[in-house]
């Protein structure tokens, strides 16, 4: 298929390149001159635009840093460049009504449109085995799998436009959350003499696993993919997941839903990107936490 890809930084580069290894004609297009170049390395072809991207495209993705984006390029370029019979799957974490708004517009023009906001971080983005929740009609969904099944280990239809951004908002509230708890414990054993990959070998095993601990330990050591042991560079950057507790926190104002621990989380995420921390992997807290 030939396949547009809007937004090829950290995350969109090693899916699409996952796109060109499946044997698709992947044409990228992003501001950033480093992540185009690092994708026709692979080999994409490159766009001046995102319109000349989707130029006759099968399948338009985009993975943009926020709903305004989003919002901006398919209103102002991706819906008139789109066949009527392409496939438009919108992977950025936004806003549950923005997604749902261009949803409807997409439906309106007969377009066949799905949010599928992922989870995993870059080593599953490049690995293609990330996890994708998406909303959007029954027939859509059907229409997208085939190209997210390239990307990912899992494609989960969550329910109607806007449904796959709910999930995953509300699945980052508790990653959020638990990597503040995991950073906190860690940090508490250190203090009180027991060595990191001793609690690990223990925690990982008993009530206190989660995804946090065994598959992105905040500490060195122990989890040698994780980003703590690249002095958190790259991962999933801080100032991303102040973003997303952000979107938790303006759902659940809109739904009357309690957030408590979601809301500490973004004050202490809040805290960490005040200081100068937010490129920095999001694991990366447990360092404000030592003091």
């Amino acid at each position: 298929m030939h396949i547009a890809f809007i937004g090829v930084g950290n995350m969109g580069g090693g899916m699409a390149l996952n796109l060109v290894k499946a044997g698709h004609d992947v044409r990228a297009f992003d501001l950033s001159a480093d992540a185009l170049a690092r994708v026709t390395a692979g080999g994409a072809t490159a766009a001046a635009s995102a319109g000349e991207a989707a130029d006759g495209a099968d399948v338009i993705v985009t993975m943009l840093p926020a709903g305004t984006h989003v919002r901006a390029a398919y209103e102002a370029t991706l819906f008139a460049a789109a066949r009527a019979d392409a496939v438009l799957i919108d992977c950025s974490t936004i806003d549950v009504e923005t997604a749902r708004s261009l949803g409807e517009a997409a439906a309106a023009r007969g377009l066949a449109m799905v949010d599928a906001p992922v989870s995993g971080g870059t080593a599953a983005a490049d690995a293609g085995t990330l996890t994708f929740m998406v909303g959007g009609p029954a027939a859509a969904f059907a229409a997208a799998q085939p190209i997210l099944v390239n990307m990912g280990k899992a494609v989960i239809h969550a329910g109607g436009a806007g449904m796959g951004q709910a999930a995953k908002i509300c699945n980052n509230m508790i990653l959020g959350a638990t990597m503040i708890a995991t950073a906190e414990a860690f940090v508490l054993a250190e203090k009180l003499g027991l060595e990191a990959q001793t609690f690990f070998d223990i925690s990982s095993k008993a009530s206190g696993q989660s995804w946090s601990m065994t598959s992105y330990c905040p500490v060195p050591g122990p989890v040698p993919t994780s980003p703590a042991n690249r002095d958190y560079a790259g991962g999933f950057a801080a100032a991303l997941m102040l973003k997303d507790l952000k979107l938790a926190a303006q759902a659940a104002a809109t739904a009357g839903a309690s957030t408590p621990m979601g809301g500490q989380a973004e004050s202490l995420y809040q805290l960490l990107v005040n200081n100068g921390f937010g490129s920095d992997d999001f694991s990366g807290i447990i360092r404000m936490l030592r003091g």
